[in-house]
């Protein structure tokens, strides 16, 4: 029997992309003959027609899969629901804005056939405004260096994973998910592929700068505990040189008298410390807020809506993990 590649592919509002998307992909499994191919859809509680234009392709092929969330539960829950209703040998994630350019996949497929379990699309150049791209490429640069495993460098979801990697992502019990980190965290043997990714054709991006904060956010916090680190070695620092500051100061006034006059470096003192304790309180603040979002064990997505042109498809977590 042929091998079966799964295509997972979240959308949001993405109406005009969804028919483009699939006729690029159904392209790219033409030429690959000796596999067989099925598209799970997953929206992402879109407010426009995508729901509409996904059940037009169900219709037309039996081997796409409409995977319906009942609101919008964030990229990386949509993204999670793909790999969960993903049956294939491997799974292609691809984002349905069509920036990724679909003729890689033959390369990744080329990989996996020489015994790699993820193959990465690694983006060399991509076609955005100078402040964003400056904002991703500091992103990825600075994660990189904080994170407690290697996060490969602009590498974004456009990814190959064999299905023991699949199996083993979806198996990790934790909420708080980045993608990116996990694939990595799980380790297996990493193929990279580079590329050009292209500006958006048909549209209007969901992203914007504070998402992409939201999104750093969630990286840092969930895969590095340097910002823990920082606030013990500032802590250790700021008492020895106060206490180095005491030492000189009641030197000084017992050979020179008072050296400090007015209340103005006072102030200044107190606004520094409270300012570094305000600091020091948010970052826990933060990673406390992880802690709860384990603790409530509530489910990643719930799906309102599964169809399917083929009858004994199998309904599966159906809320999530």
């Amino acid at each position: 029997m042929k091998k079966l590649i799964s295509f997972a592919i979240p959308c949001f509002n993405e109406e005009e992309n969804v028919k483009y998307v699939y006729e690029a992909l159904k392209t790219i499994a033409l030429k690959l003959k000796n596999y067989s191919f099925e598209y799970i859809y997953v929206d992402n509680g879109s407010s426009d027609n995508t729901r509409g234009e996904i059940s037009k392709l169900v219709r037309k092929d039996p081997n796409v899969l409409g995977v319906f969330l009942s609101r919008n539960f964030g990229p990386e829950s949509s993204m999670h629901a793909g790999l969960d209703h993903a049956k294939g040998d491997a799974v292609i994630a691809y984002e349905s804005d069509l920036q990724d350019p679909p003729e890689l996949i033959l390369k990744f497929v080329k990989k996996w056939e020489e015994g790699y379990d993820v193959v990465l699309g690694v983006r060399t150049k991509i076609e955005d405004n100078l402040l964003m791209t400056f904002f991703r490429i500091s992103f990825y640069k600075i994660l990189k260096a904080v994170s407690d495993i290697e996060i490969p460098v602009n590498s974004g979801s456009y990814s190959l994973m064999d299905r023991r990697v699949v199996d083993n992502l979806q198996s990790l019990p934790e909420k708080f998910r980045m993608m990116r980190g996990l694939r990595a965290w799980v380790g297996y043997k990493t193929a990279y592929i580079k590329y050009h990714r292209r500006r958006r054709q048909r549209g209007k991006s969901s992203y914007n700068f504070f998402r992409y904060v939201k999104h750093a956010e969630r990286s840092f916090f969930g895969f590095s505990y340097l910002p823990l680190d920082i606030m013990i070695y500032t802590g250790f620092l700021l008492v020895f040189f106060s206490f180095l500051f005491i030492v000189g100061y009641l030197i000084f006034f017992l050979f020179f008298g008072n050296p400090i006059k007015g209340a103005v470096t006072i102030l200044v003192a107190i606004v520094f410390f409270g300012g570094i304790q305000l600091l020091a309180m948010s970052i826990l603040g933060k990673y406390i807020q992880v802690i709860m979002e384990e603790t409530k064990s509530r489910p990643v997505y719930i799906v309102d809506q599964i169809i399917s042109a083929k009858k004994n498809r199998r309904r599966l977590n159906i809320h999530g993990k």
